[in-house]
């Protein structure tokens, strides 16, 4: 083939962004389309992880950054101000990290989870109040172990060599960010070598992020709603959406969008989740308009459809009867008692394609990995 006829070919093959390209034809003579995921530039040939390349002089400063916010904590968007060596404020996790479940897990997306599993960090607590928390048990019940972040990074060692996980994946970190950032750092001296996922409901500040920046790999973050009358009835947060809108922002400005090597993990960027809840779709659509217009075009999204009543959704309302607790026949939250339907995510995928945005976590079309 000559030059320009290459040239022609390749140009007619790699297109503008979110269009595909067709595959040459296969050994059994069937053509297929593949989404451009793993074209550059969202292709590494190999990925050393951001904390391995933190010079002593700046691990040393953000340890010590750490240390002083847990003196005066106001990392968090609920700006507490309380020492953690002595009190707790809404969180009511103190100087140490209260951990649920360490494990390799596979119910994360499959370029985060791989074949060997994610190494999951499931925190206890957190410093929002969703209703419907599908983590019930783990965030709002405050059920685990008490950690130190020393602790806590040789854990990471551990699911690095025994459970021989692709990432460390920690997961509700918001109220616990100094702790984290205390483990990374004793883990890398120590021989980490994985890739650090941040899983956050996004409701962080700029200090936590400030703070993360160079220790986090991937930031793995939640969508959650809109509105500010619904982020106060549902989150119990005034106006959510405006620290998240700030938070995704400032995360995208730090490692850009998703990228991958070629097994088609993930090794740094963004990736936004949204779950889909019953009668907020106008709501999905926004957030879909705003990642597109203001984060980037190219932003890894997964819509979620997997939403359940949970939590205090669906329970019985009480009410006091001559001095005495009495359960009604109602139930609250009741519009939110249901499962989405298939309208309302369709809906959402939609006005995501609408605005531009193009890489989306689907499910695979075969039985196998879904790369």
């Amino acid at each position: 083939m000559s030059l320009p006829t290459r040239s022609r070919w390749i140009s007619t093959r790699i297109r503008s962004v979110g269009s595909f390209i067709k595959s040459p034809t296969s050994a059994f003579g069937l053509s297929s389309r593949r989404p451009l995921h793993l074209a550059p530039p969202f292709l590494l040939d190999d990925y050393i992880p951001r904390y391995s390349l933190l010079s002593s002089r700046d691990a040393a400063k953000k340890r010590s950054l750490a240390y002083s916010h847990l003196r005066n904590c106001n990392l968090c968007p609920r700006k507490c101000g309380v020492n953690r060596y002595e009190t707790t404020g809404m969180c009511l996790i103190g100087e140490k990290a209260k951990v649920n479940v360490i494990a390799p897990h596979f119910g994360e997306e499959p370029c985060i989870q791989g074949h060997h599993g994610s190494g999951a960090v499931f925190m206890s607590g957190c410093n929002l109040r969703c209703i419907f928390c599908q983590n019930f048990d783990i965030s709002h019940q405050r059920n685990g172990m008490d950690l130190t972040p020393e602790e806590l990074g040789d854990w990471y060692i551990k699911l690095q060599e025994v459970g021989n996980v692709h990432n460390i994946n920690i997961v509700t970190p918001e109220h616990v960010v100094p702790q984290v950032a205390l483990s990374i750092l004793h883990a890398r001296n120590n021989g980490l070598r994985v890739p650090i996922v941040y899983n956050t409901s996004s409701f962080d500040s700029p200090g936590s992020l400030q703070l993360m920046d160079g220790l986090v790999d991937i930031y793995l973050a939640d969508f959650k709603v809109w509105e500010p009358a619904t982020s106060k009835r549902l989150l119990k947060a005034d106006d959510y959406a405006t620290t998240a809108k700030e938070s995704i922002k400032a995360m995208h400005d730090q490692i850009g969008d998703l990228c991958f090597t070629a097994d088609g993990i993930a090794k740094k960027g963004l990736l936004v989740r949204h779950l889909v809840m019953p009668g907020k779709e106008a709501e999905g659509a926004e957030i879909m308009r705003f990642l597109a217009r203001e984060v980037s075009a190219d932003c890894f999204v997964n819509i979620m459809e997997q939403y359940r009543p949970d939590a205090h959704v669906g329970k019985k309302k009480r009410t006091r009867v001559k001095d005495k607790d009495v359960e009604s026949e109602e139930v609250r939250y009741a519009d939110l008692n249901r499962p989405v339907t298939e309208h309302e995510v369709s809906s959402i995928r939609q006005a995501a394609m609408d605005a531009g945005l193009w890489r989306f976590n689907d499910p695979p079309k075969h039985d196998g990995f879904a790369i």
